[in-house]
């Protein structure tokens, strides 16, 4: 018997690069110029010119001078799209494992235009017979009160996050933080270390922690976030969690952008 054939690479590198472009854009709302991203997607200029100059004949990329952005073609297609088609059954195992390793709630959220959060996937450990799991696909959730809430509000400047909140927060537990400046110190915290966490602040004796998965542009992406009960999943529990968080996040960023050969997409 002959050896197996190795697998054929499919990839068009092309296709790659442009889509590093395109979520570079993404990343600068306002735009920005071919330098600037061919300098962030680590692609030759000349070669970042020439794929932006096609997108933006497909209507793909606007231009203006020298300032690019996401064009009107993009966006007419993307109101075709399912936002979440494909990305649960790519990143489920992944949550699955997480959720085997540590015995708790495992969940998945993408950032929403509207300044919110989707969970759009969840996978629960085996938890102890008798405990009621509580299924959190689809439904909604306040952005103080949530770890996965306080970690895309991290990604925010102070003046955002005061135009998005009020002075008095909604208190859900008895350790919800009510106070808009209080929050905003604690923001700056869940920012400078990585991580956010809840500790009695959505529900009582729940305790959930969350980090950001980012593309590779940067930008947050998704919030992978590990939750359970304080007398099973504690404050002790943390350091192990985040390590074990972090391979995951890893993974589901190399499942979603990057090539099986592990370099960026």
């Amino acid at each position: 018997m002959g050896r197996p054939s190795e697998p054929v690479d499919l990839t068009n590198k092309s296709v790659v690069k442009a889509a590093r472009l395109l979520r570079g854009l993404a990343h600068h709302g306002g735009g920005a110029s071919v330098t600037v991203l061919a300098a962030e997607s680590g692609i030759a200029r000349p070669t970042a010119f020439r794929l932006l100059s096609t997108l933006e004949r497909e209507g793909l990329v606007h231009r203006v001078d020298n300032n690019y952005s996401l064009g009107w073609e993009l966006a007419r297609l993307g109101r075709h799209a399912d936002p979440h088609a494909g990305l649960v059954s790519r990143v489920q195992p992944a949550l699955d494992e997480l959720a085997a390793e540590l015995s708790e709630t495992v969940t998945l959220a993408v950032p929403t235009p509207r300044h919110d959060f989707d969970i759009v996937a969840e996978a629960t450990g085996p938890h102890v017979v008798g405990v009621a799991v509580h299924k959190v696909v689809g439904k909604r959730f306040p952005l103080h009160a949530t770890s996965t809430g306080k970690t895309l509000l991290a990604e925010m400047s102070p003046e955002q996050v005061r135009d998005l909140l009020p002075e008095e927060l909604e208190a859900f537990a008895s350790r919800t933080i009510v106070d808009r400046e209080a929050l905003l110190r604690e923001l700056k915290e869940v920012h400078e270390q990585g991580y956010a966490v809840i500790d009695n602040e959505l529900e009582e004796e729940l305790l959930s922690v969350s980090r950001p998965v980012r593309d590779s542009a940067g930008a947050v992406a998704a919030v992978l976030t590990v939750e359970g009960p304080r007398y099973r999943f504690g404050r002790a529990r943390i350091p192990s969690a985040l390590q074990s968080m972090q391979a995951t996040a890893a993974r589901v960023a190399a499942l979603l952008w990057h090539g099986e050969d592990g370099t960026p997409s």
